[in-house]
């Protein structure tokens, strides 16, 4: 198992793959993941499939694993080729776009809502939240993360102006970040196609839930322990040491950015951006490092970091939707519904860090972490019998599935707690004493 997890990331750290791997059996190297399914013959055990951006349909065999009865002719799907004794055969099938009710529409714009909130109040796009909900709710991983970005960059457009216009965000800082960050999200998405085609979906979520885990639970307790130690010293933020040395470097160009209060080198930009386009396109959440790494690396206020990187998400997201569109793998269904509860969500926030202190910003963004990297782990083991990798009973996958459930509407409820419970506090002290609006004071 462990070498089969290593074999993951490692095909994602050097993306051989930056299309479908070649197979045998008359089926083109380039062969798309993707496309509909035109016709099923439970006899001869074969297919026929017209991939995505493909005109001509191509007739492929099935997996003796794989139940032709249940093949939906006429939908979107991911496909996924194995080699089996010399051939290449289908060797999953898993339904790209899944059917919209009541329940799940209501689900998808409460879901925008509170990451609309996060987003607006922490600066991270609040994907690290939307992203794992929409998996939850049953939709594909690579389907979540491309519908996010699709719906991330006019959210992020109406969050950032609304900051830049209380005077928060560096517009010239984060379309900086943004350029180097174009690059980083080329890579995350050739990281994720190559997952897919290797693996499929049950693979790419969990490459999506090891990265979740990994990169949330880090950051997670880094931030919220530099949140409380704020709040119990009773002192305003410090620029870092890394931040220190990083302004002294002068390797040109470099550029003043008023809003921040910095003159730094643009290289020094460059990793914090890379970074983030990586972390965007690979699991839609760039700003769990554009964030901290702009207040620990470059040393910005909090306050001005989550602004800012409203900036660089709108230019990230952009582009990675154009990218994720082309290929098939965007539902604007679910980028319309989420996209609606978010830009509610975003303008409360956006007008509650005007009330609020940097550790609470920080306090937030930790709790929110450290309780979905929890829901992510317990998803894991679930993958991992899917693909089987490891043996799991029916009664253990409904007991890790629902503790992955309860965790994410934990994550929800706290997000939204704190988000509400501060603003609301801060309307309030504002009422009765004028000064106390400004988060300096």
């Amino acid at each position: 198992m462990i070498t089969r997890l290593s074999a993951i990331f490692t095909a994602g750290l050097l993306f051989a793959a930056s299309s479908v791997p070649a197979v045998a059996g008359g089926v083109p190297k380039d062969l798309p993941p993707t496309g509909i399914i035109n016709s099923v013959d439970p006899q001869t055990r074969t297919i026929v499939f017209r991939p995505q951006g493909v005109d001509t349909a191509m007739t492929l065999p099935l997996a003796e694993s794989v139940d032709a009865s249940c093949i939906s002719v006429g939908s979107r799907v991911i496909v996924r080729m194995e080699q089996r004794d010399g051939l290449a055969v289908v060797a999953g099938i898993s339904t790209m776009f899944v059917t919209l009710t009541p329940v799940l529409l209501i689900a998808l714009v409460l879901v925008g809502l509170v990451g609309g909130m996060l987003s607006g109040f922490i600066g991270s796009g609040g994907a690290f939240v939307m992203t794992p909900s929409m998996m939850s709710l049953g939709i594909p991983g690579v389907v979540a993360i491309a519908s996010n970005m699709c719906h991330k960059f006019p959210k992020a457009l109406v969050g950032g102006y609304k900051r830049y216009r209380y005077g928060q965000a560096d517009l010239k800082l984060g379309l900086v970040i943004g350029g180097s960050a174009i690059v980083g999200v080329q890579v995350g998405i050739r990281v994720q196609k190559a997952i897919l085609a290797a693996w499929g979906q049950a693979g790419s979520d969990l490459y999506l839930s090891l990265a979740y885990v990994a990169v949330l639970l880090s950051f997670g307790t880094y931030v919220l322990f530099d949140a409380w130690r704020l709040w119990r010293g009773g002192v305003e933020v410090k620029t870092s040491a890394l931040a220190l040395a990083v302004q002294k470097v002068r390797i040109p160009p470099v550029m003043e950015f008023p809003v921040a209060g910095l003159k730094l080198s643009v290289w020094v930009t460059v990793p914090v951006g890379l970074a983030s386009g990586l972390l965007v396109a690979t699991i839609a959440a760039g700003g769990l490092v554009g964030v901290p790494g702009s207040i620990y690396a470059l040393g910005t206020t909090a306050i001005v970091a989550t602004a800012t990187q409203l900036v660089t998400a709108f230019v990230m997201g952009l582009y990675g939707a154009v990218y994720w569109a082309v290929g098939g793998f965007v539902d604007i269904r679910l980028t319309l519904l989420i996209l609606a509860g978010s830009l509610l969500g975003i303008q409360f926030a956006a007008i509650g860090t005007t009330y609020v202190k940097d550790y609470t910003i920080k306090y937030t963004m930790g709790v929110a972490m450290l309780i979905v990297a929890a829901s992510r782990a317990a998803k894991v083991p679930v993958l991992l019998a899917e693909l089987h990798w490891m043996p799991l009973s029916s009664g253990a996958v409904d007991r890790f599935e629902s503790v992955s459930f309860w965790a994410l509407i934990a994550a929800l409820s706290s997000a939204c707690a704190i988000v509400f419970g501060a603003t609301i506090q801060g309307m309030l002290r504002a009422k009765r004493n004028p000064c106390a609006c400004d988060p300096k004071a």
